[in-house]
């Protein structure tokens, strides 16, 4: 069964090709490999993350309150309808990040997004879904961008708390909002830009804190719905 609540911290950054490239000399003597990287490619992941009609909840989390939420849809690459997908709410609170997800079919994402009620599936984590429905409804929410990438992810091997995912060819839209459309859209990063995130509740490895201070590479606020809003907004003015 898919892991559906966890807790950590999330630090991002952003690397360079030849960051990348370095990184990926020495990660297989401390992680392992995503099952999805298949002989070391990269898989896709697709979102739909859902807002207000204002954009309420990405106008807060820009303002960087101590308390942040986000719901949005996931699947791994472009899915049929009949396809598993997960809603996901993501809390965070004092720099700890609270994921929790639930699972049914696409169709009956699209069908609760239009209607509102909790489709009847035996797969669903019900108590999530409840605490996902209530921030549905008490916003509301509604589907209002999709943002897809190329990610590369890394468990490390003596402590599977701390993560690796490395992400690339991160593509935005406001139109279209669905999971079983193709990936295109804004591109959200430079070319030769990866951006990467180390998630772990508890410190992370000497070996990690090592490379990164090698490599003069330093934390980045950097938010994919974030920067998407903020070109958004921008496009507004002309």
């Amino acid at each position: 069964m898919a892991i559906e609540v966890f807790n950590r911290r999330e630090i991002k950054y952003m690397l360079s090709d030849d960051d990348k490239d370095a990184l990926l000399s020495i990660i297989g003597n401390y992680m392992n490999s995503d099952p999805f990287n298949k002989d070391g490619k990269t898989y896709a992941i697709s979102n739909l993350y859902l807002d207000t009609p204002s954009d309420e909840l990405i106008v807060k989390s820009l303002e960087k309150p101590a308390f942040k939420e986000k719901i949005r849809l996931r699947s791994y690459g472009t899915v049929s309808l009949d396809a598993k997908v997960f809603l996901e709410s993501k809390k965070k609170f004092d720099g700890v990040v609270n994921k929790r997800r639930t699972t049914f079919t696409l169709q009956d994402a699209y069908t609760y997004f239009e209607t509102g009620r909790i489709p009847d599936t035996p797969k669903m984590n019900k108590q999530v879904m409840r605490e996902i429905d209530y921030i549905m409804h008490f916003y509301p929410l509604k589907p209002k961008v999709f943002i897809s990438y190329d990610r590369l992810a890394f468990f490390e091997k003596e402590n599977a708390d701390f993560r690796l995912t490395i992400d690339k060819n991160i593509q935005t839209r406001r139109t279209d909002l669905r999971l079983d459309s193709p990936s295109y859209g804004t591109q959200l990063l430079k070319p030769g830009e990866w951006l990467m995130e180390a998630k772990a509740f508890k410190a992370f490895p000497l070996w990690f804190v090592h490379f990164l201070s090698e490599r003069k590479i330093y934390s980045t606020s950097f938010s994919k719905y974030g920067a998407e809003y903020k070109i958004y907004r921008e496009s507004l003015k002309h």
